[in-house]
């Protein structure tokens, strides 16, 4: 037995280049044979040639390969108390401490430190960029409850646009689900998300926000998922993003 060999995984040239998301198997063979792909900087063109997928440097064309990652797609329940980013200067607790899979996620936009509720995440730029700069603007449905009971003219101003740090915000939907003599619980619907916009369209109406919860964007919604829980997006939920 030899101590301290090590031992590495060596993998078919066009298995690998197949797993980088160059072509089909089939196909790199031929790129192989066209002389079109190096391993460390010298031209391979035989079929049995293997590789160190960790070691190696393999391009094409000039070009460096990567294997593909697998894409995620998820659904978070976001509890308060944590930031939607990968990581926190100040140390507190992030979004991505709840979600443990290998692949390295990011969210797409953001809820704020103290809002609960439906955040997405995913490693695919694709979707990511269709989703921060969509063609249409996507509604965007809260559950707040809120100090005291709006009067129908409060309602309509929030509805037609409330003038917060000097912007005017889009028009928006406000409907009251319940109510006592201390607090409301409302749905609200919005298609933007400037920092913390509902908290100040609702001070700007003088009724403040006590608790606050997104269940929906777009198509996806938060459904039964517990707090501090998430899921994988389902097939009908992925369609509607690719096709954004």
């Amino acid at each position: 037995m030899q101590l301290g060999k090590v031992i590495t995984m060596e993998e078919r040239l066009q298995k690998y280049m197949a797993r980088c998301g160059v072509a089909s198997r089939r196909k790199c063979e031929e790129i192989i044979l066209l002389g079109k792909v190096k391993v460390n900087n010298k031209v391979v063109n035989e079929l049995g040639y293997k590789i160190d997928a960790d070691n190696d440097k393999v391009t094409v064309d000039n070009k460096l390969i990567k294997p593909e990652e697998k894409k995620v797609y998820i659904a978070l329940n976001k509890p308060e108390g944590y930031v939607s980013t990968v990581k926190d200067e100040k140390g507190r607790k992030t979004i991505i401490d709840l979600i443990k899979i290998e692949e390295r996620v990011y969210p797409i936009g953001r809820l704020d430190y103290d809002t609960s509720g439906l955040i997405l995440l995913t490693n695919d730029g694709d979707i990511y960029n269709k989703i921060i700069h969509p063609r249409e603007e996507k509604n965007k449905i809260y559950i707040a409850i809120i100090k005291g009971i709006p009067s129908k003219e409060e309602i309509e101003r929030f509805e037609n646009g409330i003038n917060i740090d000097g912007y005017i915000t889009a028009k928006a939907s406000f409907k009251i689900l319940k109510s006592n003599s201390d607090c409301s619980e409302v749905k609200i619907m919005i298609h933007e998300g400037k920092n913390r916009q509902i908290r100040k369209m609702c001070e700007a109406i003088k009724h403040p926000v006590l608790k606050l919860e997104r269940v929906q964007i777009g198509d996806i919604k938060l459904g039964d998922l517990p707090k501090g829980e998430w899921r994988f997006l389902n097939d009908n939920e992925l369609n509607y993003l690719r096709n954004l």
